[in-house]
C-alpha cells in the first residue's frame, strides 16, 4: 500500500472528494482494496435509496410517522454521521500529510477538521427534523391505543371500517376569550379504499340541535339545545355553543370533566346519521400562522371583504397569495355578509391549503409546519393511527372531494328538517362510494339568495365550486 508522497492541495482535494465519493482517497493513497469496498458500498447505498425514492408511497409515508421508524431514524442518522466524520479523518490520514512541510500540514489539518465537521452537519439536521416531528406528534395526537381487530379477523388498520368520518372543527378561543367556540363545523367522511371524501358543513348558528337518546344532553334538552337569550339579547344555544356548554357543566356528566369535544360529536353524527370516528380542531388564528409557515396560499378574492371593530381592515379583490392573517380574515369576516357566505370562504380556504400543500412544500418547509402545528391542533385521534391516515391522506388528494353545505334554503337553520338532512347525507356518501367520478360543474355553492331548487342545492359539489 505504497503511493507517490501528495502535495498540499492535493491533500485538501482528495479529502474533501472523499466526503461526497468515499474512497477515493484511499485508492489515492494505495489501499485499492479498502477504497474499492468504500466506493462499492457507497454506490449501493445510493442506488438503494434511489429505489426507495423512485418507489415511496403512502404507506411508506405513513411508517415514517411513527415513534419506532422515527427512533430508528434518529439512530441511523447518528450512526451515519460518526462513521462519515471518522471516514473523513481516516482519509486525511493515509494520504500521510506528516510528510508536507509545518504550514502545509497545520493549513490542511485545519481545514480537514472543517471538512469533517461540515459533513456531520446534514445529519445533525435530519435528527433535529425528527425530534421537532416526533414531540410534536406526541403532542398533537392521542397516545391511546388504535383499534385492535377481533380475534382471528385479517390485519386492518380500520377495525371493518369501510369509511372513515372525521370531524373537522375550527375554534376562535385566544386568551381573552375563554371557552372553546367550534365556529366551523365540517364532517369529512372518507372512503378508506378510493379516498373519494364528501366534505358535510352544518352552519355554526343550527337551532334546536339535537341529541342521541340516553345520553346527558339528550335527558336534558328532549325538545333540542335551547337556553334562555342572553343579557345583551344573543344566544348561546346555537351548534357552535355546544362544546362550550357541555364543558361548563359536568354536573350533567356525572360530575366528568372536558365533554365537550364528546358531546359535539354525539350531536353532528346525530344530526348527520353518522359515526364519528375523530375529531380535530384547529384554532382559526394558530391556522394563519399554518399558512405562513407554507408560505401563503394563492386566492381569488372576488370582492373586497372589510373586517375588524370599526370596519378599519381590508383584503382587497383580486389575485394573489394571502398571508395568514389576510386569509383568515377572508374566511372569517361576517362584516357586510352573513355566516353561509362565510361558510363557502372557508371552503375555499380549505381547498386552497388542501390543493397548495403539496409535498415538496411541506417537506422543505416542515421545520416551520411543525412548529405552527404544536400550537395549533387539539384532536383525539391515536398516535398509532397516523401511519394510516396518512396514506389516506395523500389518496384524498388525488381522488374526489364533494362538499355539501347545509344552508339555506337548503334547510332552515331556525326550524332544521332533520331527516332532509340525514337522508342528503347518506346520498352524497353513497355517491362518494362510486369510483366513476362526478361530472364537473361550474355550479357555485348555495347563498342566502339563491334561487335553485333545494333538489339542486343538495347535489354534491366539488370542494373548488362556488371558489373564483
Amino acid at each position: 500500500m505504497t503511493s507517490k508522497p501528495v502535495g498540499t492541495r492535493a491533500v485538501l482535494g482528495w479529502t474533501l472528494l472523499s466526503a461526497v465519493a468515499p474512497g477515493a482517497a484511499h485508492l489515492r493513497a494505495g489501499w485499492r482494496r479498502t477504497g474499492l469496498t468504500l466506493l462499492s458500498l457507497y454506490a449501493a447505498a445510493l442506488l438503494g435509496l434511489l429505489l426507495v425514492v423512485l418507489s415511496a408511497d403512502g404507506d411508506l409515508l405513513g411508517l415514517l410517522t411513527s415513534n419506532a421508524w422515527l427512533t430508528g431514524i434518529t439512530i441511523a442518522a447518528v450512526l451515519l454521521g460518526a462513521a462519515w466524520f471518522a471516514l473523513i479523518v481516516h482519509s486525511f490520514v493515509v494520504l500521510k500529510p506528516s510528510r508536507l512541510p509545518q504550514g502545509g500540514q497545520i493549513l490542511t489539518g485545519v481545514l480537514a477538521g472543517l471538512i469533517a465537521v461540515a459533513v456531520i452537519v446534514p445529519f445533525g439536521f435530519v435528527t433535529r427534523l425528527v425530534s421537532i416531528s416526533q414531540k410534536t406528534l406526541d403532542r398533537v395526537f392521542d397516545a391511546a391505543p388504535a383499534p385492535v381487530p377481533a380475534e382471528g379477523a385479517p390485519e386492518d388498520p380500520w377495525a371493518g371500517r369501510t369509511r372513515v368520518n372525521l370531524l373537522l372543527l375550527g375554534g376562535d378561543a385566544d386568551d381573552h376569550r375563554p371557552g372553546v367556540r367550534t365556529d366551523s363545523v365540517n364532517l369529512a367522511s372518507i372512503d378508506v379504499r378510493t379516498g373519494n371524501t364528501v366534505l358535510l358543513s352544518l352552519p355554526r348558528n343550527l337551532e334546536h340541535v339535537r341529541f342521541p337518546p340516553g345520553t346527558p344532553m339528550a335527558t336534558r334538552f328532549p325538545d333540542g339545545f335551547r337556553l334562555p337569550v342572553g343579557p345583551g339579547g344573543g344566544r348561546d344555544d346555537l351548534l357552535f355553543g355546544i362544546w362550550e356548554y357541555a364543558d361548563a357543566h359536568p354536573e350533567l356528566f356525572g360530575g366528568k370533566t372536558k365533554q365537550g369535544a364528546k358531546t359535539l360529536m354525539e350531536a353532528v353524527g346525530y344530526t348527520l346519521g353518522l359515526k364519528i370516528d375523530w375529531y380535530a380542531l384547529v384554532n382559526m388564528w394558530g391556522f394563519a400562522r399554518l399558512i405562513d409557515a407554507i408560505g401563503g396560499i394563492t386566492l381569488t378574492v372576488e370582492q373586497d371583504v372589510v373586517f375588524g371593530k370599526y370596519n378599519e381592515g381590508l383584503v382587497k379583490a383580486g389575485t394573489r397569495r394571502l398571508k395568514g392573517a389576510d386569509a383568515m380574515w377572508y374566511a372569517r369576516s361576517r362584516t357586510f355578509s352573513d355566516d353561509f357566505t362565510r361558510m363557502r370562504r372557508q371552503r375555499c380556504v380549505l381547498g386552497a391549503l388542501l390543493g397548495q400543500a403539496d409535498p415538496a412544500t411541506v417537506l422543505t418547509r416542515f421545520d416551520r409546519i411543525a412548529l405552527a402545528t404544536k400550537e395549533l391542533v387539539r384532536t383525539d385521534i391515536p398516535r398509532p393511527m397516523l401511519e394510516h391516515l396518512v396514506p389516506l391522506a395523500l389518496k384524498v388528494k388525488s381522488a374526489r372531494v364533494t362538499s355539501v353545505q347545509f344552508v339555506p334554503p337548503l334547510i332552515r337553520t331556525g326550524d332544521p328538517d332533520w331527516d332532509r338532512i340525514r337522508s342528503i347525507t347518506a346520498k352524497a356518501v353513497a355517491d362518494s362510494a362510486a369510483r366513476a367520478p362526478l361530472a364537473a360543474t361550474a355550479t357555485p355553492s348555495p347563498s342566502p339568495g339563491d334561487t335553485k331548487k333545494p333538489d339542486d342545492l343538495a347535489r354534491p359539489k366539488g370542494l373548488g365550486e362556488g371558489c373564483a
